[in-house]
């Protein structure tokens, strides 16, 4: 028969005991030889260091520090600047904002309107100009305005000083006066008289010949068609503190009156008032 080989038994696996004694193990230890000093290169070699773009500090040399400190202050300067031109352009929109907001708030507590005007009558003493010849005598002229502040509740007129009324017929300018000045408290009308006279180049009236015809043929028919023409300086009351400042009122009539001489009888055809600077008002 043949051999049965019949295998070892396993031995224990024994560790082996732990090192009690150091200096037999530092002993066994490689030994290391201690990093040696860097070399120092050699005289007359140059060496080339590059450095990534993010590191470089970039020192301006000492010849170029001042324009470099200018330099780094203009972006500066100028955020200060957009900074006080944004600033100046918000508060002059709140202004505009305020602004606006007070005359609507104005505007609906007082509810301004135009004074009205019209011609009262007219008496004249202006026979000459039917004459012939160029030139005429002066021209005079009695007129009274009434100026009607019965629209406004809260709001009067002040009439100031230095105002113009002239009388003109197609379009040469008869005579002329001054506007009084008062004051026309509201719900108020007030029928204002004054003389006008002198008229035209040198106080006559110049009217060519047929101009003078054809106011012939209008005082025969009785309806001599006349212009009435204001300039007056107004200062707006609103209430008993608002006031604002002074302004042109410029009025226009168109009137006709049956004769050229006393006391004529006035037809109004219709004023008109234009005040450019208040034209939101009235």
């Amino acid at each position: 028969m043949a051999d049965r080989v019949h295998p070892a038994p396993l031995l224990p696996v024994s560790t082996p005991p732990p090192d009690t004694n150091p200096d037999a193990s530092a002993e066994t230890a490689p030994l290391r030889r201690p990093p040696s000093p860097p070399l120092a290169p050699p005289p007359g070699t140059s060496y080339i260091v590059h450095v990534p773009k993010d590191q470089v500090l970039r020192v301006p040399p000492p010849d170029r520090a001042s324009r470099y400190s200018k330099l780094a202050a203009r972006p500066a300067r100028r955020r200060l600047l957009r900074r006080a031109c944004c600033c100046a352009c918000c508060a002059l929109l709140l202004l505009l904002v305020l602004a606006a907001a007070f005359v609507g708030a104005a505007y609906l507590v007082f509810r301004p309107r135009a004074p009205a005007f019209s011609v009262a009558s007219l008496s004249l003493d202006a026979a000459a100009l039917l004459l012939g010849g160029g030139a005429s005598p002066p021209v005079r002229i009695d007129a009274a305005v009434r100026a009607d502040n019965g629209a406004n509740r809260k709001v009067g007129v002040d009439y100031r000083g230095g105002g113009e009324v002239a009388v003109s017929y197609s379009g040469v300018r008869l005579a002329e006066g001054r506007w009084p000045a008062f004051y026309q408290a509201p719900r108020n009308v007030t029928v204002v008289a004054m003389p006008l006279a002198g008229g035209g180049s040198g106080g006559v009236a110049l009217l060519t010949e047929q101009q003078r015809a054809s106011l012939l043929v209008e005082a025969e028919a009785g309806a001599v068609p006349l212009t009435v023409e204001a300039r007056v300086p107004v200062r707006v009351r609103l209430g008993k503190v608002l006031r604002t400042w002074t302004v042109d009122v410029w009025a226009r009539c168109e009137v006709t009156v049956d004769k050229l001489a006393g006391q004529a009888a006035a037809a109004n055809k219709g004023c008109t008032v234009k005040v450019k600077p208040l034209w939101w008002w009235w």
